[in-house]
């Protein structure tokens, strides 16, 4: 039984540490977070009972095997960049393995930074997008892999939060049905730029086409414009969907159900709980860390490596609305474009 601990009590943690009622693989050991209340609360609500103020204690007593980071990318009232800066002190301390929260950086600068890390860092890190382990949406991938719907053509995929808040949980889903194929090609365009000064800067609206390298198209589109409604919750972030079309059937996912046409069986459709889906794909993204741990082969879907190509495409729809031509892939993104997009946008 691998030990976990968690950096981070706020809301999101707790869908965090709820998984661990199905997780196999691990236990929550200790919890640290700066606000003692919010520590001693979730502690309470979670049973546990090694709490800390500083990372560096808790590292260093517990020697944990999983750390959880669960902190915004920014520093509240400054717009610091910080997700790189907790990574490394977990790369320090030679943690085995780490999940990191959503998004994984929120401009060019942290990327970079985060893309040296990769390159020089023994800590397995993975991010945190769970929706490929959805227990939905692994039966549709199956049926992909088992050619229900034929060979893949097309993609289409949406959210109608910002691209920076849901735009990489579609766009590591787009990648999870093709099997982590690399985009090689992007051209896109943004819009509405209120949220640019949030505490995860993003313009409000996006859409793009890309290219993989499998040879696959796909259209992403993030944000209320854009983005097509799938319920009638009004809350952004629960309108999450993805098209796949195959040469002889397609499948669709979104949050409240799904969509099925093959050869065999024609059209199909049923709907599933969002929320008892997700704690499950929580659990399932946790204990694929714990196999990764338990043999290097069996590499996390959501490695480090996969989701900076993920976001360096995020990057290149930024680049390529800036520049009006379309962005081959990967690309070094030039420092400002966050700042670039506000002077246009605001």
């Amino acid at each position: 039984m691998y030990k976990s601990a968690f950096l981070g009590c706020g809301g999101r943690a707790r869908g965090h540490a709820q998984a661990y009622q199905h997780v196999k693989g691990g236990k929550i050991v200790a919890i640290c977070d700066m606000n003692e209340e919010l520590l001693n609360t979730f502690g309470d609500d979670f049973g546990i009972s090694e709490r800390y103020t500083d990372l560096h204690q808790m590292l260093e007593r517990e020697n944990p095997d999983l750390l959880h980071i669960v902190t915004a990318p920014t520093l509240r009232g400054t717009g610091q960049l910080i997700r790189h800066s907790l990574m490394k002190i977990a790369s320090d301390h030679a943690v085995p393995a780490a999940i990191v929260e959503k998004p994984v950086a929120v401009a060019a600068e942290d990327w970079k930074q985060l893309a040296e890390l990769c390159e020089n860092t023994k800590t397995k890190f993975c991010v945190n997008t769970q929706l490929n382990f959805h227990p939905r949406n692994l039966e549709l991938k199956r049926d992909i892999a088992a050619g229900r719907i034929g060979e893949i053509k097309f993609i289409d995929a949406s959210a109608r939060s910002t691209p920076i808040d849901q735009g990489p949980h579609v766009l590591q889903l787009v990648s999870s049905y093709i099997d982590n194929s690399r985009p090689v090609k992007v051209f896109g365009q943004v819009a509405d730029g209120s949220p640019l000064d949030s505490l995860q800067p993003s313009p409000g609206h996006a859409t793009a086409s890309i290219n993989y390298a499998n040879g696959v198209r796909s259209l992403v589109t993030f944000g209320t414009e854009g983005a097509p409604s799938i319920s009638e919750n009004s809350a952004a972030h629960l309108h999450k969907r993805i098209a796949v079309f195959g040469t002889c059937g397609f499948i669709h996912w979104n949050m409240d159900g799904w969509e099925r046409s093959t050869p065999e069986n024609g059209y199909e459709s049923g709907t599933h709980s969002y929320g008892e889906q997700d704690i499950l794909g929580q659990a399932g993204l946790t204990d694929a860390v714990f196999d990764w741990l338990d043999d290097d082969q069996n590499v996390h879907p959501t490695h480090l490596s996969q989701s900076l190509a993920e976001f360096n495409l995020l990057m290149g729809i930024y680049q390529s609305a800036l520049t009006y031509v379309p962005v081959e892939l990967p690309f070094v993104p030039p420092g400002g474009l966050i700042d670039s997009m506000r002077d246009i946008l605001l």
